[in-house]
């Protein structure tokens, strides 16, 4: 079994109790209004989990990825919601951190650690898994660049949330993703937000469109190298799916003790459901899956810890099989009530809705798929 430290254990205790004092109450509501949870934002920030990979210097507590996993978990559990703008925002945190300057760490970085967002914008309509085929564009003018394009399906971006935007572009069309694209900070007010999608699930994280209209952004905007675009995106996929894999094993931790609660209450045949013998292998089967998740998925944190050289295989297998499991678990939660699961008066029905996402954003479980059988065919 994976031990966590005295410290680790203190922050799961921590955010368990605030996300089951602050979080659970208001998640239905959350979801219903589609209603982006800015209280639950800034109490976790208050509490420095927003900036919980951050260095102190800029404001952050400067945590491990272990105890992200835990905190994306804790929160995810509660709300999936702010757990997906949680785990996206520490993907942000990372990319920042790896690739910007100190100028622009400086910048942004305390930004964060007070509760404002940031997004990622990579994916546009004709760019969704294959990243390299982008076409927003950024072209050189004077001491800045103009970008034009339009992103799509971009989290922790909405009507009244998120301050910047981590873009991509294309700067060099001939070279494509190797060499071809650039990435740049890019403030609110130097894009627009288009169209903020009606999600199944997670509807209180907002997922919308970023537009660029001849925008102007200077040259200190720049990321990194011009042209080291596509490599610095990439560079944030391990940490990003195993944030992703947290927020799996949250929602199918919480599906799992509803359904055991409920199967302790309902009655049929003059018994408890409890009692039934194809039940319990339910429970058997929804939790041994889950505790495999949670075990890949920690030991991938582990394994970006300690720079292991296996990180993308793991990351990967991590995403895939607790995304799945997140699936299945939530599914047979639903069986478990039966027609009550259905209903959206049990936490089951919002938890099903809420999982069916994670098989798809950082990377399909086909991607992931891709990805562990060439690592493994190396």
């Amino acid at each position: 079994m994976f031990q966590l430290t005295e410290d680790q254990l203190s922050l799961r205790d921590l955010v368990r109790e605030f996300a089951e004092g602050v979080l659970e109450p208001r998640a239905e509501e959350y979801d219903k209004e589609n209603k982006y949870p800015e209280e639950a934002v800034l109490g976790l920030a208050e509490m420095g989990v927003m900036g919980l990979n951050i260095p102190e210097q800029y404001s952050g507590t400067e945590m491990d990825e272990i105890c992200k996993v835990i905190a994306v978990e804790e929160v995810g559990r509660c709300c999936a919601a702010t757990g997906e703008i949680l785990a996206t925002q520490l993907l942000v945190n990372d990319l920042i951190l790896k690739n910007a300057n100190e100028a622009q760490m400086q910048r942004y970085l305390p930004m964060i650690a007070e509760g404002k967002l940031g997004a990622f914008a990579l994916t546009e309509p004709g760019a969704g898994s294959d990243a390299s085929a982008l076409r927003t564009r950024a072209v050189k003018d004077g001491d800045g660049y103009i970008l034009n394009g339009t992103k799509c399906f971009i989290s922790n971006l909405g009507p009244n949330e998120g301050e910047f935007a981590f873009v991509i572009a294309v700067t060099d069309p001939e070279k494509g993703s190797r060499g071809g694209m650039t990435a740049f900070l890019v403030d609110r007010g130097q894009f627009s937000v288009g169209k903020t999608e009606d999600k199944m699930g997670i509807r209180g994280a907002a997922v919308s469109e970023l537009i660029l209209d001849d925008s102007r952004v200077p040259e200190s905007a720049v990321v990194g190298k011009v042209g080291d675009g596509f490599r610095i995106a990439m560079s944030g996929l391990d940490g990003g799916r195993i944030g992703m894999a947290a927020l799996s094993v949250g929602i199918s931790q919480r599906a799992i003790e509803a359904a055991i609660k409920y199967s302790k209450e309902r009655v049929q045949f003059k018994k408890l459901i409890s009692e039934q013998q194809g039940l319990r292998w339910y429970i058997a089967e929804m939790a041994t899956r889950l505790q495999a998740a949670r075990l890949l998925t920690y030991d991938a944190a582990a394994a970006r810890v300690n720079k292991d050289p296996e990180l993308v295989i793991k990351a990967s297998m991590a995403k895939y099989y607790a995304s799945e499991v997140a699936t299945f678990v939530t599914d047979l939660a639903v069986q478990i009530h039966g027609g009550y699961g259905y209903m959206r008066d049990y936490v089951v029905e919002r938890l099903y809705r809420d999982a069916r996402i994670l098989r798809i954003f950082e990377g399909t479980s086909e991607i992931q798929k891709i990805v562990i059988s060439r690592e493994m065919l190396k």
